[in-house]
């Protein structure tokens, strides 16, 4: 976990103890370690090529052309199966309802599914994004021009690429990244990190 350009004080909640190197710092509630620009080097320098990775994803995310799907089901995906492919939406995407995301019979782990959506993605509590027929976590890219809400219970699986803010409420979870432009909160919410 890392934030940067602002500093390490900006993570708060989780009882950051600095490592011996002062490059890093750990919490009981991080599996692995946590980074900020005001640690020793050279975790400013890699902070300042992670920031710049993740633009690149970003932009790369926003820039595909000629989607699979373009505005499916008006920007509602609850109750979908999402097949493989560029989805393409110029509004929000709200998930008021369980949807499945899908591989492919004959190549199901490396599909990949790309998300782009100029507004907001909003899921609703206590619902889930579920994968089926080897479809992977790591594999999902959803990038966001807006910012990300993820409600109470609710399960969320991929990349979250987002240009302002990702909120993930209490019970909440996601299976994949958070990569936000701006801010990331995180209520009693678990991110485990995709295969």
């Amino acid at each position: 976990m890392g934030v940067s350009p602002i500093a390490s004080t900006a993570i708060t909640g989780f009882s950051l103890v600095a490592d011996s190197t002062n490059t890093f710092a750990t919490s009981t509630q991080v599996t692995g370690s946590v980074y900020g620009p005001d640690y020793a080097s050279p975790t400013p320098s890699d902070l300042t090529v992670t920031i710049g990775d993740m633009e690149i994803a970003y932009t790369d995310a926003a820039g595909r052309h000629t989607p699979n799907f373009l505005n499916l089901g008006s920007g509602d995906l609850g109750g979908k199966t999402l097949a493989p492919g560029l989805y393409k939406f110029g509004s929000s995407v709200i998930i008021p309802t369980d949807c499945t995301i899908e591989g492919s019979l004959l190549s199901g782990e490396t599909d990949t599914w790309i998300f782009q959506m100029s507004g907001d993605l909003i899921m609703a509590a206590n619902k889930q994004v579920t994968l089926a027929r080897g479809a992977k976590a790591s594999n999902i890219v959803w990038q966001v021009a807006g910012y990300v809400e993820v409600e109470a219970g609710a399960h969320m699986e991929g990349i979250l690429l987002v240009k302002t803010a990702a909120h993930f409420r209490t019970g909440s979870s996601l299976t994949g990244r958070i990569l936000a432009q701006t801010a990331v909160t995180l209520q009693s919410s678990t991110v485990i990190q995709p295969s």
